[in-house]
This record gives C-alpha cells, structure tokens and sequence, in this order.
C-alpha cells in the first residue's frame, strides 16, 4: 500500500510498505477516506519534534480520520464491514493506573496515531485500529464529519472542564482549528460573551461572522483594555489555544479573579513564564488540557443532532498525493486556511 511519510524538516514522500494485517481479535482493518492536517502534525512536519516526542525518519504523521471497515476480528463487535466511522487515534492499555481511574488520554503505556515512538500515524492506505478506536458515523453524518470529530473532542473536552455555567464570560486566544473547536461547543453550552483574538484577519472575520463579541488582533490591539471596556468584571475563562507567550500573559490579565486559564495551544518552547504575583493574587486555575478524554462520542452525537455546525470548520480539500501541498499551505496560513482535508 501507499503512505505519505516525512523524511525530513518540511520533507515528505509517498512510498509503498507493506498492508497491515489483523492481528488481535479485537483489530479493525480501514480503509482510509479523509485524515485532517492538525497543528500538531504541522509542528513534526517544520520542526520534527514536539518536546520529547522526536521523529526518525521515515514516519507517517496523521492522526484526525475517518474510514471504511474492509475487516474485523473474530471479537469486534460494535462495528461490521462497510461501516463508515470515526476514528479515535488514542490506543490506551486499559490496564494501568491512569486507565483505572477513568484517564485513559494519560494511560502510562498509551499509543496514539502519529506520535513519534508510539504509533505510525494514518496517512496511509489502510491502518489497523483497536475496536475501542472505532465509532460509527451514524445516518446524516458523512466522512468530513468523522474526521473533525477528533479535534472537536479536544474542544468539547476542555470545555466541559472549565466553563462554570450559562451566561460565562470566555476568551479564546488563537482561532484556529482548535480554537473554533473551543466555540463551537461554548456557545452551544451558552457562553454569553466571547472574545477572540488571532493575527490573521481571515479568521476575525470568520469569529465576527459566528457571533462572537469581539475579535481583534492582539498585535494591533489592546485586548486587555477591550475586555475591561466591554465586561468589566473581566473573564470566567480563558482558552489560550496558540502556544504563545504572549497570549498566556494577556490570559492571566483578562482573567477575574478565581478564573480559569486552560492551556491548549502547543507551544515550540520548555517553559511558561508566569507572574506569580498575578496568577497568587487571582487565584487563578491553570489547566493544561491533553486531548481529549471520554469526549469523541458526546461530541459524535453532537454533530448528529446540529448542536453546531462542524463543516465550517473545513476549508481546504486535497487528494491524497497532494498531501505536501496541504501541510504547505496550514504552515504559512495562506489563502485562508482554516482545516486542510487530505481524501483518498
């Protein structure tokens, strides 16, 4: 079979290796269809690492899919051949501490689709993928849907952790994908004021188009004072969904006291620096938020009932042997670029 793998700082090329094969009882055999290029396969692809996680080359990234079962083991029970699905890229073991008390996204011996030393990611062919990472699309939900369904998780998941009740005061700090997968679910849930920020104005203009209360260009704009201005008692929380320095600092000065900073964003350096003195005296939260957690199948359901609407979120589409072109254009943001959608 074809993969498309990186073989070096802003390299790639598709090569053939072997098909994978059923092995467990409980493995499912997919034909891949659509895998979305995430922020996170961005940072393997220009940097070739993320922290710890380093690549060795050859390594396929990719790990927002969706699929056709082609075979199932003799156990698979929740899922038959023909079934589109979502997959979940999160393999846990099931087995120790973390997966015991219900932390299956910090499982000690956790594998997860294109992460450097854990799992070869899914921009291949076909993959192999435990039931537990398979979910059926159900009827009105198509193949796009699947895919978005895992960075939506992330958002539906941080979401869930954080805001305190109808009618909150949030703020999103980089309206990216992430960042959208924050809003979608936030303003379902009720948030009444939202406030974006992001640098490229393609963006502010798609938040201003969702409703939001404002969206600005912190390197333009004051955002502190604009949220003192318009909700004086400032923020219940703040998502900082771009790994930046400066969008922590503006996070923890929006903020009221005994407010939530939930930290999403990848950042490219070790360390945060943060002001004691602000951060003690509001008694600030801090929440470093891990992908998801028991969040892809409320979030399914979501997208199948029209709590919101996912697509939006989609931008670009390119065929499989484009797949350079996509993680291309996601790394310069050009020509708008919201979600990069690889099909087979």
């Amino acid at each position: 079979m074809k993969s498309m793998v990186l073989t070096g700082i802003r390299q790639m090329k598709m090569i053939e290796v072997p098909d994978p094969k059923i092995v467990h009882d409980t493995d499912v055999l997919i034909k891949m269809q659509r895998v979305g290029v995430c922020g996170s396969d961005i940072h393997y692809y220009t940097t070739g690492k993320i922290g710890s996680q380093v690549v060795e080359y050859p390594f396929p990234v990719g790990h927002e899919g969706s699929g056709i079962v082609m075979e199932i083991g003799k156990k698979v029970k929740s899922v038959k051949i023909g079934d589109e699905i979502a997959i979940e890229p999160a393999m846990p073991c099931w087995n120790c501490d973390q997966c015991n008390v219900g932390r299956p996204h910090t499982c000690r011996n956790l594998r997860f689709l294109g992460c450097p030393g854990q799992a070869d990611g899914c921009l291949s062919e076909y993959i192999v993928m435990p039931e537990t990472s398979c979910f059926k699309l159900e009827k009105g939900m198509n193949l796009d849907d699947g895919a978005l369904s895992e960075p939506l998780a992330i958002g539906v998941y941080a979401v869930k952790q954080s805001i305190p009740m109808q009618d909150a005061a949030i703020g999103i700090l980089g309206f990216g994908p992430i960042g959208m997968s924050v809003l979608l679910p936030a303003m379902a849930q009720g948030a009444k004021t939202v406030f974006i920020t992001d640098k490229i104005a393609g963006r502010l203009d798609k938040a201003r188009s969702m409703g939001v209360t404002y969206a600005c260009n912190p390197y333009e704009e004051d955002i502190v004072s604009k949220v003192a201005e318009l909700e004086p008692n400032m923020l219940d929380v703040v998502f900082e969904c771009c790994g930046k320095q400066e969008a922590f600092e503006n996070a923890i000065d929006i903020l009221k006291p005994g407010g939530k900073l939930m930290m999403i964003g990848i950042p490219e350096f070790d360390f945060w620096q943060v002001s004691a003195d602000k951060g003690r005296r509001k008694e600030i939260t801090f929440t470093n938020v891990r992908r998801q957690n028991h969040a892809l199948e409320p979030t399914l359901e979501m997208m199948k009932n029209k709590v919101f609407d996912a697509r939006q979120m989609m931008t670009h589409r390119f065929k499989f042997e484009q797949t350079k072109e996509a993680f291309d254009l996601v790394d310069h943001y050009a020509d708008g670029v919201m979600k990069a959608m690889i099909e087979f």
